[in-house]
């Protein structure tokens, strides 16, 4: 059909990124644009984190460019990101691991599925979600956009969990509680 334009994909280039406002109950209320969301005083809102494993059960860590609004340079987890409003989370964890990353990955599960958390960055700029924990299995090895990752690396699992809870100034907030919570949960014997 002539004349009839395509809808932009969640996040893609002809569209801004809009995250999903919460209520203390973790209820949708609203809708806002993701770049003015973040600021002093960050509404609550829907995020998720992705922690991806390869069959050595090694996770891929990445350090955020250095253009990133918060904790730029910072070593984190795999992916984070912000679901579209109306956009099953984990449709979302698999559409920004493509970007963010430049990779597909396999087989993907809830892990922490009712995590919060709330961390201000030395800028001031305030970080308040509901993000849910998903760990995914790689389908290659990451060709990340280098204005979201500027470096990544396969690390041993247990050393980055024992770091998180020794040394969590050397992660990102998020990953260091996040990381702690899977060991103690998920990965007790690996």
């Amino acid at each position: 059909m002539s004349g009839v334009a395509k809808p932009a994909e969640p996040g893609g280039p002809n569209e801004e990124e809009s995250v999903v406002l919460l209520d203390d109950e973790r209820r949708p209320i609203g809708v806002a644009p993701k770049s003015g969301v973040h600021h002093g005083e960050t509404p609550l809102h829907l995020a998720f984190s992705c922690y991806v494993f390869d069959a050595r059960g090694r996770l891929l860590v990445t350090r955020r460019a250095l253009g990133k609004r918060t904790w730029p340079g910072v070593w984190t987890n795999s992916c984070c990101g912000h679901p579209a409003p109306g956009e099953p989370s984990e449709d979302a964890v698999r559409r920004r691991v493509r970007q963010e990353l430049g990779m597909g990955i396999g087989s993907l599960r809830p892990a922490l599925p009712d995590f919060r958390y709330r961390a201000v960055d030395a800028s001031g700029v305030v970080e308040n979600e509901v993000c849910p924990v998903y760990v995914a299995e790689p389908e290659g090895d990451p060709v990340p956009d280098p204005e979201e990752v500027m470096d990544w690396r396969w690390v041993d699992w247990r050393t980055f969990a024992d770091m998180a809870e020794a040394a969590p100034w050397s992660i990102s907030p998020w990953a260091a509680e996040q990381a702690v919570l899977l060991r103690d949960a998920l990965f007790t014997n690996s």
